[in-house]
């Protein structure tokens, strides 16, 4: 039947529960198969070995119904479990406009903070279609089905309970679109890695003070990039480049890195990074973990030494953003259907740019203007914002014999 055919025909929700164990939903329907009923939806969940399901069926033909009862709550019991049967009339009644899937991290993910989540919801005019988890470690991840209420007043409605119980809130329109996504860009300094390339050089320099000074006032926007740039690489004229071994071997992935990458690149999607630091780390990074792309600048190298400069095309605030472009441009992907990954202030031309921003361990001043934000030091919790499960990440691994 058609969804106007069963809006207002007579219906019986079955409902069973107990202690899971296989072949309950097969039972169930072998059962109500004697009846000539219909299905009209079907909804099963699984919390610590309890299971709940659900069958919205169709009412028998006349004068079957008492029977229909009788011999499903016989065979319930059989089974030890309980069941439940609600008269009424058509299906669900229909969703509101307005679909997007909320994304709840929490480390830990407290009844309090949940509550205000659910609350907030409904007082903004949506409603909770579903709620499903998406991971248990390292973070607790749960994803609401919301609709009635657009996008964005619901990311903004939930902005206050984020900072408020330290979690963090993803709202993303509800679609094929989310799945949809098949390019992710990073950032590398601090977001890829745990390090700055840059300080690393300079510890080897000499000046790593002096560095680390200049580069703390640029990512906080205080200075131009450019300019900052110039002015830290200047500070490495004449170091041996038979450093950039020593850097390369001390370049620190962040926790979930190779997860992340690994997982993604299994589902299909391409991967790359930007970086204000060195094509001498980037290009070592991209061989290593099997990027797609990787753009970043370049130190001038004369008779085996570091000559001060950078050469080639810099990249900056703006040229992040212009290369995210690029980089969708050549993979045939939409921009609405990137994804960007940054930290600092030169990230935010380019989380602004994409379909999905993630400001990861951000700055004040980039977890506001992001889409969404991450506050938790596991790179791959990015995983469960695209609405991919821990299970799905550790049967890709499986399948892949790791």
């Amino acid at each position: 039947m058609s969804a106007s055919q069963t809006s207002d025909v007579p219906t019986l929700l079955v409902k069973i529960f107990g202690k899971d164990r296989p072949g309950i939903t097969a039972g169930l329907f072998d059962t109500l198969a004697a009846y000539s009923v219909d299905v009209v939806d079907i909804e099963q969940v699984v919390t610590r070995g309890r299971i709940v399901l659900c069958a919205l069926v169709t009412q028998p033909p006349a004068g079957m119904e008492g029977d229909l009862r009788a011999t499903v709550h016989s065979w319930a019991e059989s089974i030890k479990m309980q069941a439940e049967i609600i008269s009424g009339k058509g299906d669900n009644r229909p969703r509101g406009l307005g679909r997007s899937l909320v994304t709840v991290l929490g480390h830990p993910l407290t009844s309090e903070a949940t509550a205000s989540v659910a609350a907030r919801i409904t007082k903004a005019g949506g409603n909770i279609d579903r709620i499903f988890r998406l991971a248990k470690y390292p973070v607790t991840a749960v994803e609401f089905a919301v609709s009635g209420v657009e996008t964005e007043a619901l990311r903004t409605a939930l902005v206050t309970d984020a900072a408020r119980f330290r979690i963090d809130i993803a709202v993303v329109a509800a679609g094929l679109y989310r799945r949809a996504q098949r390019l992710v860009v990073m950032d590398v300094d601090s977001t890829l890695i745990q390090d700055e390339v840059i300080e690393l050089f300079a510890a080897h320099a000499g000046c790593e003070d002096q560095v680390a000074e200049v580069t703390a006032a640029a990512m906080r926007g205080e200075l131009d990039f450019e300019q900052s740039l110039h002015a830290r690489v200047a500070l490495l004229e004449g170091l041996d480049a038979s450093v950039i071994d020593k850097v390369r071997s001390e370049v620190r992935l962040t926790p979930g890195a190779r997860t992340l990458i690994r997982t993604l690149k299994r589902l299909g999607y391409q991967v790359g990074v930007v970086s204000g630091g060195f094509t001498q780390v980037t290009d070592d990074l991209k061989e290593r973990l099997g990027l797609d792309f990787a753009q970043a600048n370049t130190l001038e190298i004369v008779d085996g030494k570091l000559t001060g400069r950078v050469t080639g095309e810099i990249v900056d605030r703006a040229g992040k953003a212009r290369l995210l472009r690029r980089f969708a441009a050549e993979a045939g992907v939409p921009l609405s259907q990137t994804v960007a990954i940054g930290d600092g202030a030169n990230d935010l031309d380019m989380l602004n740019a994409a379909g999905l921003g993630v400001a990861f361990n951000a700055k004040p001043v980039v977890r506001e203007a992001a889409h969404t934000a991450v506050n938790v030091p596991f790179l791959d919790t990015v995983l469960y914002l695209l609405g991919i499960t821990r299970e799905e990440v550790e049967a890709a691994d499986t399948i892949a014999g790791d």
